[in-house]
């Protein structure tokens, strides 16, 4: 194009024209007159500018990858920390399971004894109280929590509740030596008291030094008046040994206890004691005997037996 007085007049007028779009175009913003164009022109030219940029620009392709590559690096990172929270969230998850499935077990014992419980988590164990076997659980006053109630779990009989705080309550455990409950044996009226021995099977005094009592009998709580401190029917344990008669007024049982003592995480307060005694309902089922494999020995004559001498025989008929 010639540089006449006319060419120029038309390149003042063309960038006047763009000025003008341009102002538009940023006024508009999204609403922007222009903004249709310029989309269909993206859309027409913006393949052939990236083929383009590819093709003519290899330093710039090789800056983008290591910048890529530094941001794959950076996501393999949150990818690692986000792998580890994982793993913490799935033993978080383990731990809440269990504490379901306690939860679970805690509510069918109370469903078959037909006990009100309020359910409590321990949150501190016996050394915050002294040398006694004790626990400390977060429900206490303020959740209708009272002194000499039963505490239970999915297995039987925890303890007993010895001090109420506003929040917090202290749980006086079955091992302990200072505790005693009274006992009702199995599909029979036995009664005894038990007492704790600590790490060593809880210690039972039958009543009647003559009561015919074997290995494996299970025991229940008797029940105390008003159903404090204790409520009837909850599991206590099984016999694992019994002493020899000797005669004496009372017969001496050792019972191991279905409650694992050290190892409690969620308990239930019995808040409100059965309208009857379910007396063994409570107690889980008994486990199948296994049947004792019996071997059956044949014998079979030999092939290489010798048959009798025909002269013995003859011998024999003479």
């Amino acid at each position: 194009m010639r540089d006449t007085k006319e060419s120029r007049l038309l390149l003042i007028l063309l960038i006047a024209i763009a000025f003008a779009l341009i102002t538009v175009d940023i006024r508009g913003g999204r609403n922007s007159p222009v903004d249709g164009a310029r989309q269909a022109a993206a859309a027409a030219f913006g393949p052939i500018e990236n083929g383009l940029s590819t093709a003519v620009d290899p330093v710039g392709n090789a800056v983008s990858a290591v910048r890529d590559s530094g941001d794959r690096h950076d996501r393999l990172a949150v990818m690692e920390k986000e792998n580890a929270a994982l793993k913490a969230k799935l033993g978080s998850d383990d731990r809440n399971r269990s504490r379901l499935n306690q939860l679970d077990r805690m509510l069918k014992v109370a469903g078959q004894g037909q006990y009100g419980i309020k359910g409590a988590q321990v949150i501190a164990i016996g050394a915050a109280q002294g040398f006694s076997w004790t626990i400390t659980i977060d429900a206490g006053a303020n959740d209708g929590i009272k002194r000499d109630m039963t505490v239970l779990n999915g297995d039987g009989l925890v303890g007993r509740v010895t001090t109420v705080g506003p929040g917090t309550a202290t749980v006086l455990l079955a091992n302990d030596p200072d505790f005693t409950v009274g006992t009702r044996m199995e599909a029979g009226d036995e009664l005894g008291f038990a007492s704790g021995q600590g790490d060593r099977p809880l210690r039972v005094e039958l009543l009647n030094g003559k009561a015919e009592v074997k290995k494996g009998d299970r025991l229940v709580t008797f029940g105390s008046q008003a159903d404090k401190p204790f409520v009837p029917g909850v599991p206590v344990g099984v016999v694992s040994r019994v002493d020899p008669s000797g005669g004496g007024l009372t017969r001496t049982l050792y019972v191991t206890p279905y409650v694992g003592f050290s190892k409690l995480d969620i308990v239930g307060v019995v808040v409100t004691g059965p309208k009857k005694d379910p007396r063994d309902e409570v107690l889980p089922a008994k486990p199948k005997p296994v049947p004792t494999p019996t071997v059956t020995v044949t014998v079979t004559p030999s092939a290489n037996a010798s048959a009798p001498d025909d002269s013995d025989t003859n011998g024999q008929q003479q």
